[in-house]
């Protein structure tokens, strides 16, 4: 590789990130984030905005680990956008009778409630299978052996083995296999981009499905990070030990944060060795994409880095009907249906 194809390589490394949603990708660049949606009929949906942080404001949000935290709640946020906007392109969240009147009685749709169920059962769920679980059954195999830190360490292994189930589980619903295939065209058209080679299907296809920077790394690596947190942690009390894990988790994230960021710019033996658990797991969280898949990961990488690629030149190489839909077009869209 040339010494300016190594530049363009390493000023290209965690420039951009992405996530999968139901059928499409979405691509946040340093000014824009695009999520792109293939539709039933087969044409792309794109909704662009502004990737603003709060970090970029307020300086000290933007220290290390500091800013692990932030970009964490950041991405949360985002992702119920993004996840709603998928679910909307492609009928998801039809308006029925009942909504309307739910609308007119309650000033809140059924999504909405929901979602916020929805939304407070999965925190319950999440502190029960990897914070109190874990620490019940490590606590209870614990009492019988006497060697330091066994405990912890155990956690630490039932906490991932609860994941994997749950990820292998979880693959077996067909939606979500797609969801995983869309992963896989997210990270190849990533590494496509950061190797400085054009954006086309075939040099797509080519590239590795597995990323160091990627969200599925980041949760395995928290959880290595939580057991070297919990050493500093008293288990004398189930209930204060798994308090104090909630609330040291802001630690544990940060920390998390910047050694993938790390991660994602180096290549070396450590940092083979510790993403490499995160890289297995990717191989359950990502599939191999089809090719019209490929074409909206392109689309949304596109569209998020417009400083680098003109309107134009978005839809090069994709043959599918498209449509585009932006802030402008889907508030004429409201309007039109209000009247």
């Amino acid at each position: 590789m040339s010494k300016s194809k190594n530049n363009t390589c390493s000023a290209r490394a965690g420039k951009v990130g992405g996530q999968a949603v139901i059928e499409g990708i979405m691509m946040r660049g340093p000014k824009k984030y695009c999520t792109a949606v293939r539709t039933e009929n087969k044409k792309i949906l794109r909704d662009i905005h502004p990737n603003q942080s709060i970090r970029d404001r307020i300086k000290p949000l933007g220290w290390p680990v500091i800013r692990g935290v932030v970009s964490f709640v950041e991405s949360m946020i985002l992702s119920f956008s993004t996840l709603n906007f998928a679910a909307e392109s492609i009928g998801y969240e039809e308006e029925t009778a009942f909504d309307r009147w739910l609308a007119k009685h309650f000033g809140k749709t059924i999504t909405t409630i929901a979602a916020g169920i929805g939304s407070v059962l999965g925190i319950i769920l999440s502190v029960v299978l990897f914070f109190w679980l874990p620490t019940v059954i490590s606590n209870f195999i614990g009492q019988y052996v006497s060697i330091p830190y066994f405990k912890n360490v155990l956690e630490g292994i039932f906490k991932i083995i609860i994941f994997l189930c749950y990820i292998c589980l979880v693959s077996l619903l067909p939606d979500i296999k797609r969801v995983f295939m869309y992963h896989g065209a997210e990270h190849k058209s990533i590494f496509c981009y950061e190797n400085g080679l054009d954006l086309t299907v075939e040099n797509v296809k080519a590239q590795k499905r597995l990323h160091p920077r990627c969200g599925t790394s980041f949760m395995i690596l928290m959880m290595f990070v939580g057991v070297l947190v919990s050493l500093f942690l008293p288990r004398d009390n189930t209930i204060l030990y798994v308090g104090l894990k909630i609330l040291t988790l802001p630690i544990t994230m940060g920390l998390g944060f910047e050694i993938i960021r790390y991660a994602g710019k180096h290549n070396n033996a450590f940092i083979r060795a510790i993403t490499a658990p995160g890289k297995w797991m990717q191989l359950i969280t990502t599939k191999e994409p089809t090719d019209d898949m490929i074409e909206v990961a392109i689309v949304a990488l596109k569209s998020a880095l417009d400083e680098e690629f003109s309107e134009e030149s978005v839809f090069e190489g994709i043959y599918q009907p498209v449509e585009e839909k932006t802030e402008e077009t889907a508030t004429l869209e409201e309007t039109n249906d209000a009247q």
